[in-house]
């Protein structure tokens, strides 16, 4: 018996329901993805860093081999050299603020005495009785969970041991992926089939090129930031401008949002030894160099390079961010930026044929 299509149904609801059916399979292996991810993560981790490492030292270690150095040295002092770099910056910040703490500490009670002043006149009217047991009450509720602080402070031994493996697994995986990555890539494209193993080299190549793209202006962006904000709070003679401007360059890799949230920092600071107008003015500067951030550096730099629409970065940083918190907001944007490269790479493949 021959089977009669039922035309009770819309060719539009045809078409959709055979497009739902497909993007709920999509919606459940990017799922499984990210479940596999959050449970491996102490290894996931260290190795997407790796890989950003990576494609951030490699410009270099191929220059030095290009002036004939052995490939060998060429990659140590690569290595070497972005660790003293960053090693140094973090020395410095570290040494201005521990020499700050006490400053810190005495005028942050000062300016905590002119806030309850402040808040005990016209309009709020609040007296210190009420700010005293605004405290009281902060100081209960930490008493009251002080179980799960000693259970956090307990696995700070665990933490640690995590962060050292996972700084161990770094510095092994870039070694490797600088001394032998091609030899790896070869390896990971002879897993798919015969067929497809030309097109996932070639989707591959082009993805490892928009990745270290992103990493280059990643790193001119956050420069510009952390020079921007931190030349603001020296000029505005904010204490801490070297630990400031560090902090900056670094939340700047979360791009977007990244430079706000630790501009904030500057803000605080400015607003407990400066007063609330040079506060503001602080808070003015971070603003603006959001603004060259957002409407210069990157539409010409990141969006070129990684050609995603900067609202598809906002949506990536803010998705990442729900998902895997600063890990996620952290890889959001070379993830999407790489996934797209494959895409468009395979399609175009496609098209040709």
């Amino acid at each position: 018996m021959a089977y009669n299509e039922d035309n009770s149904v819309s060719v539009g609801l045809k078409i959709a329901g055979a497009w739902s059916w497909r993007i709920l399979v999509l919606c459940g292996v990017i799922a499984v993805f990210i479940f596999i991810f959050i449970q491996i993560k102490v290894v996931a981790i260290p190795f997407l860093v790796a890989i950003l490492i990576t494609a951030l030292v490699t410009p270099f270690s191929n220059r030095l081999q290009k002036y004939k150095w052995p490939k060998g040295l060429a990659v140590i002092t690569s290595l070497v050299g972005l660790v003293v770099i960053i090693g140094g910056l973090l020395f410095v910040a570290m040494q201005q603020i521990i020499k700050a703490l006490p400053d810190l500490k005495n005028q942050a009670i000062i300016s905590f005495d002119a806030l309850k002043l402040f808040l005990s006149g016209e309009p709020f009217n609040i007296n210190a009785a009420d700010i005293n047991a605004i405290g009281t009450d902060l100081a209960k509720t930490v008493q009251e969970n002080s179980g799960l602080i000693t259970s956090g402070l307990s696995s700070v031994g665990t933490t640690a041991g995590h962060v050292f493996a996972g700084i161990f697994l770094v510095v092994f995986a870039v070694i490797f992926m600088l001394l032998d990555g091609k030899n790896i890539w070869k390896w990971t494209t002879r897993l798919f089939p015969k067929k497809a193993q030309a097109t996932i080299d070639g989707a591959g190549t082009s993805s490892w090129a928009t990745l270290t793209n992103f990493v280059k202006s990643q790193v001119l962006v956050a420069g510009v930031d952390a020079f921007g904000i931190g030349l603001g709070a020296f000029l505005l003679q904010v204490p801490l401008a070297i630990p400031i401007a560090a902090v900056v360059f670094l939340g700047s890799f979360i791009p977007v949002v990244g430079a706000v949230v630790t501009g904030i920092l500057a803000v605080i600071i400015a607003l407990i030894f400066k007063g609330w107008v040079v506060a503001l003015i602080m808070l003015g500067v971070v603003l603006v160099v959001q603004l060259v951030e957002g409407h210069v550096l990157q539409p010409f730099l990141i969006g070129k390079s990684v050609k995603v629409h900067p609202i598809a970065i906002v949506f990536a940083v803010a998705i990442g961010s729900i998902l895997a918190g600063i890990p996620g907001a952290l890889f959001a944007v070379p993830f999407v930026a790489v996934l797209n490269t494959m895409v468009s790479y395979i399609l175009s493949k496609k098209a040709d044929t």
